[in-house]
């Protein structure tokens, strides 16, 4: 199972991420976006939109910074691990709050106005539920190892070992054995939700709009404010082409 959970699973999701975020590029590139809703409400959108988008931001550089940047590196420039464990705390747990507040006012915005319901698809409730269940267990697992329920376990010498091990192609998957079953759920639901961004609204996420800023200029003509019919018509050697 420890094999199966953390030496293949983690490539599974990738593949599936990359090859649905591909598929969708080339064969459904219009119907990347978020499906908005928000010419049904826009009250509750624009507050639990920024919150989530926002607290998710940081919260993903938060995972990123944890997960890929070693202790010996931020022991070396003077960053001990209780100061390192204070300022994640402080700054994940604002992010994940702010994150899961944004979730919980979408979703019951999207179970209570009408309209909204409606335009819900089958694929929009598993993918709430797994975002849900990711972010639930990840504000558990914070809290559960802050407070010292998981006998002060440190992540840094176990996840995060075991995730750089995957870049390697040669995961660590005994090092995942000692970690706390909050932080393994955590893992599983992230995973399950990186396979199902491409073929959900989540894919959104990709379609930043890159190409903008080195589209050609729009030439718009300055509309005349004389009347045309007040004009003498001019020869044809004599218009300017």
């Amino acid at each position: 199972m420890d094999l199966l959970l953390w030496g293949v699973l983690p490539y599974v999701s990738l593949t599936l991420l990359v090859a649905g975020t591909f598929w969708r590029a080339r064969f459904d590139a219009f119907g990347r976006t978020s499906h908005s809703s928000q010419s049904h409400e826009s009250r509750l959108l624009r507050i639990g939109s920024p919150l989530f988008h926002f607290g998710m931001l940081f919260v993903v550089l938060g995972h990123v910074v944890g997960l890929l940047i070693p202790m010996g590196w931020t022991d070396a420039v003077g960053l001990d691990d209780h100061a390192y464990h204070l300022m994640a705390i402080g700054t994940g747990t604002v992010a994940g709050i702010a994150a899961a507040v944004g979730i919980a006012l979408l979703v019951y915005r999207r179970l209570t106005v009408t309209a909204v319901r409606r335009s819900t698809v089958r694929g929009d409730h598993l993918m709430y539920t797994v975002l849900l269940g990711a972010m639930v267990l990840g504000l558990t697992a914070t809290i559960l190892n802050s407070t010292g329920m998981t006998d002060d376990y440190n992540y840094r010498t176990g996840i995060s070992v075991w995730f750089r091990s995957l870049f390697t192609l040669q995961p660590d998957v005994h090092v995942m054995a000692g970690a706390p079953l909050a932080f393994k759920l955590h893992i599983v639901f992230g995973f399950a939700l990186f396979a199902l961004i491409p073929y959900s609204r989540l894919v959104h996420m990709f379609s930043a709009p890159l190409r903008y800023v080195v589209r050609p200029y729009v030439v718009y003509r300055r509309r005349d404010p004389e009347p045309t019919v007040d004009r003498p018509a001019k020869r044809g050697w004599k218009r300017v082409s």
